[in-house]
């Protein structure tokens, strides 16, 4: 089944309602710009509520290699998700420094922006849409036939302008490992709608995958991604 990663988590409330209904991972924002930014004390109390029951996803904008490291310690971060213009290099190094896995996020308006993809040997890579320079959480969606056909080594996990009323549709059309969803499960930037949120979830599990998953993808999902030192579980 297709996995779910609820991002823009801003208090433990929100956080432990999405995992106790099957969510795969948590998003914990640490780009300050932005309206769903957790505060680090906030951080720090999901991690340590949520460590060993979901994957608890760092998502950083460019930040320096030292505070990142800093926030997978204290934070219980299994998965560092890069949003910026971090390099293949800085990924691998953050990889090594933390134990944890890592997912770089490309902004995609071409076929030349997946195809740019592939220099990063991370765990996952994340799809998302452009937006006139914002980071995500627009809301927005791309077109998802430039990625309808990839083939990779790298398990996608496919984000921008996901709803519990498209999340089918886009599932059976891409085929991705999981979905990452932001403000189409909110009521407001940062706070969550438990009915919506519940929704996606049902949304996802109802949803049958597309044969070329199967076939494509079946094998990466029981070889790929690892098991983070950290010791999250799929």
């Amino acid at each position: 089944m297709t996995k779910v990663k609820v991002c823009g988590m801003t208090n433990l409330a929100d956080a432990e309602h999405a995992v106790e209904h099957g969510a795969w991972a948590i998003g914990l924002i640490h780009h300050p710009e932005s309206p769903r930014f957790v505060r680090p004390e906030v951080a720090e109390v999901i991690g340590a509520a949520l460590k060993r029951r979901c994957e608890i996803v760092g998502v950083f904008v460019n930040s320096p290699l030292e505070d990142v490291v800093e926030a997978a310690d204290r934070e219980n971060l299994t998965l560092l998700q890069f949003h910026g213009e971090e390099g293949p290099s800085f990924c691998t190094e953050a990889a090594r420094r933390t134990g944890a896995k890592v997912m770089k996020a490309m902004k995609v308006t071409s076929t030349a922006d997946v195809k740019a993809a592939e220099a990063f040997r991370t765990d996952f890579h994340l799809f998302d849409a452009y937006w006139h320079g914002i980071h995500g959480g627009t809301g927005k969606s791309f077109d998802w036939d430039l990625v309808a056909n990839r083939r990779s080594k790298v398990p996608m996990v496919l984000a921008g302008g996901l709803t519990p009323g498209n999340v089918a549709e886009a599932i059976q059309l891409v085929g991705p490992y999981a979905v990452d969803v932001v403000s189409g499960v909110e009521a407001e930037p940062g706070r969550k709608d438990h009915a919506k949120v519940e929704a996606f979830l049902k949304a996802v599990r109802e949803t049958r995958e597309p044969a070329h998953h199967k076939t494509g993808y079946s094998s990466l999902r029981s070889e790929h991604p690892r098991i983070s030192s950290r010791g999250a579980r799929r």
